[in-house]
């Protein structure tokens, strides 16, 4: 999910509990949160003390969908938004709750409702299949010479013509110019 998708995404669902977040959308959502709220608080401390109700009121109002996205993400590693209170605990709780926010999510449907990045089914969020890329021509594997011996260029030890590798010193004869 790109940055705007999900900054969007948490905007329009701040007051929904329910469902599953996948850690993209968290992650810019937080990131988003982080950055303008330092930028108030500097921009309070610069300016004017003033400034910094718009940061108290700031909080208020990004409160909601930032709990809304932290208990969707806690949904999709398939566990309950009540560990959301960890981060509330002295010391150990912030550093535990990020843990389980960067944990992968389920794959699948799980209790908490379909996987954000999974098949297209019924309820499910259709995603882009990306094309197999070929392989350029410099990483294929070129024909082989034709039979016969010939000498290692790095040891000038005598093997096949058709070998891949020397036997002696390890030399990979498909890097080799002939």
């Amino acid at each position: 999910m790109n940055p705007i998708r999900a900054i969007l995404s948490a905007f329009r669902n701040y007051a929904n509990f329910e469902g599953r977040a996948s850690r993209s959308e968290y992650w810019w959502f937080y990131g988003f949160f982080v950055v303008l709220l330092v930028g108030l608080f500097v921009a309070s401390l610069v300016w004017s003390p003033t400034l910094l109700s718009v940061w108290v009121a700031y909080l208020v109002l990004m409160a909601p969908p930032l709990c809304s996205v932290t208990v969707r993400r806690l949904h999709d590693t398939d566990r309950s938004g009540r560990l959301a209170f960890l981060g509330f605990l002295p010391f150990a709780g912030g550093p535990r709750l990020t843990r389980l926010l960067t944990k992968p999510g389920t794959v699948g449907p799980n209790r908490y409702g379909p996987d954000p990045w999974g098949p297209a089914t019924e309820g499910w969020v259709q995603h882009p299949v990306i094309p197999e890329e070929t392989e350029p021509e410099s990483r294929q594997i070129p024909e082989p010479p034709p039979p016969g011996p010939t000498a290692c260029p790095r040891c000038r030890w005598e093997w096949p013509r058709d070998a891949l590798f020397c036997g002696n010193c390890g030399l990979n004869f498909a890097s080799v110019d002939t």
